[in-house]
């Protein structure tokens, strides 16, 4: 999955892009470089001893030692104590006290200062009037929830990665008095929830494939069960994807669910020769789970190579896929694919959402939906994987779209940048709508690299991961957003507001009758959740391309979200003469 187009946006990429994309593998970890910044060299006459990793301004006081009891009642907390708020990944708060008549009078009540200025793509947790934040280059900051005064912070130093698609960190999980946090390198560490110390720190050689160059991490990660789930990036490289749970006492592997299917599991016959051993497949978002139903639901990424097929004739199972594992084992329940043999980038990495609808008879239905990059929302059965509807396009769709590709460009949208990215929708019980952001790009395509027959462990990748390129085309359309309200009953479009630029913020719906999400423009928005009306803005002066979250602390209902720009963004903030990337986390209340 490439998040914009590799020749248009590389000089925009400001450090930000893979270490060694289309580069042949480092034959030895480098320590301390982290995608292509690596750390400067030490002033003549500096101490050369390693700095530490964890700061304390002061220890959080409050009761941050969240439980599986607490997070199985997330829907209870005051706080936003889980990825999706919940584990269905709703984002739907029942908090009423900022609502439709008061809205307008919402103000700022804190604005950190993070300190990195790159994407910002981090959902934050808060626990008990204790925010945790992460940035794009995995560093962990814990504040006051109230007053944004910092706590502590963890800044890593990071080892070598090859990285697809930027450095990009979604958030942290905060369980059982620790904060974990899946590294760009590979690693996954454990933090002391009060003071940020480190307990422990995984080596990639106990919890990852090898060679574990190819491997990162970006999501979000989560508890359950005393476990943490995880998946890995790097879908573009020569792996095997996987979602795989550590034990949160120790980091030791428990379980692995790989995303390609191999011989001798169900769909096992969808991959020509071994093409499967190297597949690829990520796990881009944080699951959904059904602890009643013990099923842990995600998406799933491109095969690999990622343009030419060739190499990996078949369906390719799982990939472009949700998939439903079992919660206890990791064994495979079902999947559903949205994209057979996928040659076009449209990999599913939005996360899943689960809801109770009606089926096509009006039976209830325990149901999952994922929006993908094909600007469809897919309902299915969560029990069964069977697809109970599709939605009306909430993007535009190109005549050619998902047709053969060749030497020759075409031209299609939505494109491997377009229709749902990573951005995190919400659900509301309330109107029964999903709130879903889109994007519209059209990008040419193009197949002109032919690709070894199979990949041969070992040997240089350069070109093996695509056989093509995907750059953005601006002159058929500039690229621009949507955001809709889609009836999950029905699958029809309720209400859309178009935005001049792609959205890319994620959303949260509330039960005060409002959902919040951002601009690229550095807007922060609230809508009338039944009408689409936009009854709130306030300007935040960098892209907000951060997922809102919402929580209380003493009674008192804050809106909190971030500025730090947008990964993607970067041509059309150029072209605007405007910065591309901020540093905000903001913090929003009712005045007194």
């Amino acid at each position: 999955m490439k998040k914009s187009a590799i020749a248009l946006l590389a000089a925009a990429c400001l450090g930000l892009c893979g270490s060694a994309l289309g580069q042949a593998p480092q034959p030895q970890p480098t320590p301390g470089v982290a995608g292509s910044a690596g750390e400067a060299a030490p002033a003549v006459g500096a101490s050369t001893a390693p700095r530490p990793e964890s700061f304390l301004n002061r220890a959080a006081t409050q009761n941050v030692d969240v439980s599986d009891a607490m997070m199985l009642d997330a829907d209870k907390s005051d706080g936003w104590i889980l990825h999706g708020r919940t584990y269905d990944n709703q984002r739907f708060s029942p908090f009423t006290d900022i609502n439709l008549s008061n809205v307008s009078k919402l103000k700022p009540t804190a604005i950190l200062q993070t300190g990195v200025q790159k994407n910002f793509e981090n959902t934050a947790i808060a626990v008990d009037g204790v925010l945790y934040l992460s940035t794009a280059d995995n560093k962990v900051m814990a504040y006051d929830a109230v007053t944004g005064k910092q706590l502590w912070s963890y800044i890593p130093t990071l080892a070598y990665s090859n990285l697809c698609c930027g450095q990009i960190s979604r958030g942290v999980a905060v369980a059982y008095g620790k904060v974990f946090s899946a590294q760009l390198d590979g690693r996954v560490v454990a933090l002391d929830a009060r003071t940020g110390k480190l307990l422990w720190k995984t080596e990639n050689a106990d919890i990852l494939p090898q060679p574990a160059v190819f491997y990162s991490f970006t999501m979000a990660p989560i508890a359950l069960n005393g476990m943490i789930l995880l998946g890995n990036a790097g879908a573009e490289w020569p792996t095997r994807g996987f979602l795989q749970a550590l034990d949160a006492n120790t980091g030791k592997l428990v379980w692995r669910f790989n995303t390609t299917a191999a011989p001798d599991q169900p769909g096992g016959k969808t991959w020509s020769g071994d093409s499967w051993k190297y597949g690829g497949g990520s796990v881009w978002n944080t699951p959904a789970i059904d602890v009643k139903n013990n099923l842990i639901l995600f998406a799933t990424g491109n095969p690999n190579p990622d343009l030419d097929g060739s190499s990996r004739k078949g369906d390719n199972a799982y990939t472009d896929s949700v998939v439903a594992i079992d919660s206890r084992t990791g064994k495979l329940r079902w999947w559903y694919q949205e994209v057979a043999h996928d040659i076009w980038d449209l990999d599913a990495c939005a996360p899943v959402v689960l809801f109770d609808t009606v089926d096509e008879r009006g039976k209830p239905v325990q149901a999952a939906a994922h929006a993908g990059k094909t600007g469809i929302v897919y309902i299915v059965n969560r029990l069964t994987g069977k697809l109970i509807r599709k939605s009306a396009p909430f993007v535009d769709i190109s005549d050619n779209f998902m047709t053969p590709l060749g030497p020759e460009p075409k031209t299609m949208w939505p494109a491997n940048h377009g229709g749902a990215m990573w951005q995190p929708p919400a659900y509301s019980p309330q109107t029964k709508y999903l709130y879903q952001l889109g994007i519209n790009e059209a990008h040419d395509y193009i197949v002109n690299k032919p690709l070894p027959e199979v990949y041969k462990p070992g040997t240089p990748i350069r070109g093996q991961y695509s056989g093509g390129d995907m750059p953005l085309n601006t002159k058929v359309f500039i690229p621009n957003g949507t955001f809709s309200a889609i009836d999950m009953a029905t699958g029809a479009i309720a209400w859309q507001y178009k935005s001049s630029r792609p959205l890319f913020s994620g959303v949260v719906a509330t039960a005060g009758g409002l959902v919040f999400t951002g601009e690229m423009d550095g807007d922060f928005m609230a809508f009338d959740a039944k009408t689409g009306k936009k009854v709130w803005t306030f300007p935040l002066g960098a892209g907000v391309c951060t997922p809102p979250i919402t929580y209380k602390v003493k009674g008192v209902q804050y809106i909190a979200v971030g500025a730090g720009g947008c990964h993607g963004g970067e041509i059309f903030m150029q072209n605007e003469g405007k910065g591309i990337f901020g540093n905000v986390f903001a913090i929003f209340a009712l005045p007194n």
